[in-house]
């Protein structure tokens, strides 16, 4: 009997055969022995060894796989189950969301090259008799439709295709039906209250109201024409109640498939603007009384957000009254799939993907709660931070710079602008690679400014480091770095020692050393103790304690930079 732990030895005899148990032992090798000799002598066409582990609590094996040899099995037909039927099997089916936007991907090609949505060949007799004369494409549609379907269910496809043949030739009769009839009432002589308070009650009121929206954008080329239009149409709506919902409901789902086409959204908002400047105007569409907020708080704002004007500005007005909550909605998740995605927010000017990127955040924390929460606002931006860390990004993000001081600046302010903890720890590695480099060193210590000023230097850009918000290791690391060639400066140039020895007032002298070792002349490190032991010492000298004595008021603007300096409570 096995054990706790034995191994289990299956066989095929042929393709087609199920796996039956040859042995169970708890030697594992002579399994694997046994399995690979019955392939050798033909026994098997393909063999098995696996793992089995008592659980002592469940009394059940757990199985793992340790070798497999031989013929692959062959794949198995998925038994069709009775529950199993096409996902639409009315020509109403064909109307809802999901359904409208299968449509929308199979017919693409012919949507874009008519200018229409799927709502309106929906409900447009003129659309369905061009798309009946096309020939081939409701062939191909339907078939792209059927295999998957086929594939996914074990459903046979010619049955599906049948089907789905059957189907689309009821839905386009309906509509064809429907405009011989004139069930779609024209808006050039009734007005569109009239007819949805007409409308409001009967059976086909949705179907009727989405032909009338339909009809009404006949003739008009151009996304934002488009727009402009169902805005007319939104401004005629009923006032309140069901008659007004019915108009609106109808315009949403038009709208919500014209806005989720990337060339009409570019139409609407500007063709000049580049993926970030186009995510920017969805954010101050749909929120404009938050971002409004945010550029009277920082008008530097309103360099990076791009104005929204005409209809797109109308419709905004609308979101913002809390109309078309599914649209709001579904915009605001396409905002968030482009920052998932791979695509760059501004492909050749990486300083301004910084800029939008940053821009964005703020715009979109500042509508979290209304329209995203604050946890998919924060996700999105963590994905999107992994692509500021890669090696293309930050070559072309640094590719400007022509000294390495420069390169240390930008990716300190790359570590700013990044989120997410595996984020701050790359990017911070390229910032440390940085300023520990000879190339760094050897700059700083080079012809250029004065000993005082790059001492200066690379104390704002200690400070920037402190401030980016990156783990304590890293901000040690990268501010040791710092500091110690802030030390080597100090020590060539002696400037401790010069301002020690200047024929300077005693607290004049006392309040540049405090600066330095407080880290606001001079990074934290070497040089700042230096400064620090040299106003200790000029503090214990009896002419510094007379001088000082003498004049108190002198000392008071230098116990703050006492305090920093860690010379004082």
């Amino acid at each position: 009997m096995a054990g706790p732990v034995h191994y289990e030895l299956y066989i095929r005899k042929t393709a087609p055969s199920p796996w039956a148990l040859m042995q169970a032992t708890e030697n594992r090798q002579q399994a694997i022995e046994a399995a690979e000799e019955l392939l050798r002598d033909k026994h098997a066409v393909a063999v098995r060894v696996t793992k089995e582990t008592l659980d002592p609590d469940t009394m059940e094996f757990n199985s793992v796989t340790v070798l497999t040899r031989g013929a692959p099995e062959a794949p198995r037909k998925r038994v069709v189950d009775q529950a199993d039927r096409p996902n639409c099997m009315t020509p109403a089916d064909l109307y809802t969301p999901h359904a409208r936007d299968l449509l929308g991907r199979v017919l693409e090609d012919w949507l874009m090259r008519n200018g229409v949505t799927p709502f309106e060949l929906l409900h447009r007799p003129d659309l369905v008799e061009r798309l009946e004369a096309s020939g081939v494409e409701v062939q191909h549609a339907i078939q792209k439709i059927a295999i998957p379907e086929s594939q996914a269910t074990g459903q046979p496809v010619h049955e599906l295709i049948r089907h789905y043949q059957r189907l689309v030739e009821q839905a386009m009769e309906r509509v064809m039906t429907a405009g011989r009839k004139g069930t779609f009432p024209d808006l050039a002589n009734r007005s569109l209250a009239d007819v949805a308070h007409r409308l409001a009650g009967t059976a086909d009121r949705a179907f009727v109201m989405g032909g009338v929206i339909a009809g009404a954008l006949v003739g008009v080329r151009g996304a934002r024409g488009r727009l402009d239009r169902l805005m007319d149409l939104a401004d005629r709506a009923p006032m309140e109640g069901a008659p007004r919902a019915l108009v609106m409901v109808g315009i949403e789902q038009i709208l919500v498939e014209l806005l989720a086409a990337r060339t009409g959204l570019a139409e609407i908002l500007g063709p000049a603007l580049d993926q970030g400047g186009s995510l920017a105007a969805v954010v101050r569409m749909v929120a404009p009384r938050e971002i409004d907020a945010l550029i009277a708080h920082d008008p530097r704002m309103a360099l990076l957000m791009p104005a929204v004007d005409g209809a797109a500005a109308r419709l905004g007005q609308r979101l913002d009254a809390g109309e078309y909550p599914i649209l709001a909605a579904s915009l605001a998740r396409m905002v968030l799939r482009e920052l998932q995605g791979p695509r760059r927010l501004r492909p050749a000017d990486a300083p301004g993907e910084i800029d939008i990127l940053r821009t964005l955040a703020m715009s979109l924390t500042a509508t979290a709660g209304r329209l995203l929460t604050l946890e998919e606002v924060q996700n999105a931006f963590i994905e999107r931070s992994k692509s500021l860390v890669t090696a293309d990004f930050v070559q072309s993000y640094v590719v400007s710079c022509e000294t390495v001081l420069c390169e240390a600046e930008q990716l300190t302010r790359l570590c700013e602008n990044v989120t997410g903890a595996a984020n701050k720890r790359s990017a911070a590695r390229w910032l440390a690679a940085c300023v520990t480099s000879l190339r760094f060193e050897s700059e700083m210590r080079g012809a250029g400014p004065t000993a005082a000023r790059k001492l200066q230097i690379l104390a704002q850009l200690q400070r920037s480091v402190r401030a980016a918000a990156l783990s304590d290791h890293d901000t040690e690391q990268i501010g040791g770095a710092i500091g110690v060639v802030g030390g080597t400066i100090e020590a060539e140039a002696k400037l401790t020692t010069q301002l020690a020895r200047a024929p300077a007032p005693i607290p004049q002298k006392l309040s540049a050393l405090l600066r330095l070792a407080a880290g606001e002349t001079a990074p934290f490190g070497p040089a700042a103790d230096r400064a620090k032991a040299e106003a200790i010492r000029m503090f214990r000298a009896p002419e510094a304690r007379a001088s000082l004595s003498a004049s108190p008021e002198t000392l008071v603007p230098l116990k703050t930079l006492m305090r920093a300096a860690g010379l004082a409570a």
